[in-house]
């Protein structure tokens, strides 16, 4: 990768400090949009919501995402990203400073649209930027890093604001306070990143001039449908999963403030999981690893409706590991089946799909439950999981034509 010939060496792009850069923005991003999951218990019991409401308001976020992506990798091609990570930060903490502020239903999903909104341009752009970084080996496993540090965001938000709540500190307190530090840090960028992440995409593109790509850059459409349909199942089992396990723990009796924690449990695992299953795909493959990750999913939630309430708790973490694993594999395994050049839109396009997942599943889960009850709704978010199996037999070979 060549330098900026006005780079000193601190500002010169290198695949590790792209990889910084974009894991710093990730941790930011995914702490503010899944903060939301632990929020939900609160928000229903401040506004009255039902569990179909409650669906609806983390759908609002997960539609925002999904209409601005695909858009969002579209401009990346064309606009430097600096000043696409520095607009969307900006966005997502006004919002939450506005959640903060919200006096009813109808404010808390204006507040989580435009949260969505804002979080709709980090995804694409770091993904893309990691991927140039790191286009052989080793792609994985920085996917890996770099979904883990997005973990941590989730971890280190919700698992505040649930520890806030459990000492009695109003929802309030904390939402507005990470709405400002989104604000701060949104001016941050525009002030240290430009020579770090807008040279690395800027290098990327003068690479990726010299054989311009038509179209999409798709190289196997079989293939990338195949992974599309896992990522679009993944996406909504595991939204699914966060929004209602702590609901679900207050069905087996526990505390309201301790189901809360359930959501933090499980992002314990997430992390470990992002983590690990990138340096695994990396060992035993792509299917092998998903597949895994999937059967060890379904089964998981399946034990968490069987078993009391203590023993089920305690699992949460495990079963986080394989839900949150998976997105490390699919996320690199696009840069085997895009051309260099196309990765902003489609990974846009990625994300946009899960999203739109993201956004269907727990409205309709929500309404499910509320018919139904939350129990045996999370037997089919279980059964979801297991969707992914046959689109892994189309997946398998498109991989292994690819690398002929």
């Amino acid at each position: 990768m060549a330098a900026h010939p006005h780079a000193t060496p601190l500002m010169t792009p290198t695949p590790k400090r792209t990889l910084a850069t974009c894991c710093t923005a990730h941790t930011l991003h995914d702490g503010l949009s899944d903060m939301s999951y632990v929020l939900l218990p609160m928000l229903a019991q401040a506004f009255n919501l039902s569990l179909a409401q409650v669906g609806l308001v983390r759908s609002a976020l997960r539609a925002a995402m999904a209409l601005f992506q695909t858009p969002a990798g579209l401009i990346a091609e064309r606009v430097g990203a600096r000043n696409l990570l520095a607009f969307g930060t900006g966005c997502a903490g006004l919002a939450y400073i506005a959640l903060g502020q919200a006096g009813g239903f109808v404010a808390v999903l204006a507040a989580l649209f435009f949260a969505g909104f804002g979080a709709a341009f980090q995804h694409p752009l770091c993904s893309t930027l990691i991927s140039h970084a790191y286009p052989g080996d080793g792609r994985r496993a920085a996917l890996g890093t770099y979904n883990f540090a997005g973990d941590v965001g989730k971890f280190a938000f919700g698992g505040a604001i649930s520890m806030l709540a459990v000492a009695g500190v109003p929802w309030q307190v904390p939402v507005t306070a990470f709405g400002s530090l989104a604000v701060a840090a949104a001016l941050t960028m525009l002030i240290v990143l430009d020579a770090n992440i807008g040279r690395a995409q800027h290098t990327a593109k003068t690479k990726s001039d010299a054989a311009p790509v038509k179209g999409w850059g798709i190289r196997h459409r079989g293939g990338f449908a195949a992974l599309c349909v896992i990522e679009v199942v993944d996406n909504g089992v595991r939204t699914s999963f966060l929004t209602f396990i702590a609901f679900l723990m207050i069905a087996k009796n526990l505390p309201a403030g301790w189901a809360a924690l359930s959501v933090p449990l499980v992002l314990i695992g997430g992390m470990a999981g992002k983590l690990a299953c990138g340096f695994l795909a990396e060992r035993i493959g792509v299917i092998r690893t998903i597949v895994l990750t999937e059967v060890a999913t379904g089964a998981g939630i399946l034990l968490v409706l069987v078993l009391p309430d203590v023993a089920a708790y305690l699992l949460l973490p495990l079963i986080g590991v394989a839900l949150n694993g998976t997105s490390s594999v699919l996320y690199a395994t696009i840069g085997d089946l895009v051309e260099p050049e196309k990765l902003p839109r489609a990974f846009g396009l990625f994300y946009t799909m899960g999203s739109c997942c993201g956004l269907v599943a727990p409205l309709a889960l929500g309404a499910l439950g509320d018919k139904i009850g939350v129990a045996d709704a999370m037997i089919v978010t279980a059964l979801m999981a297991f969707l992914t199996l046959p689109a892994c037999l189309v997946l398998h070979p498109a991989l292994q034509s690819l690398r002929k």
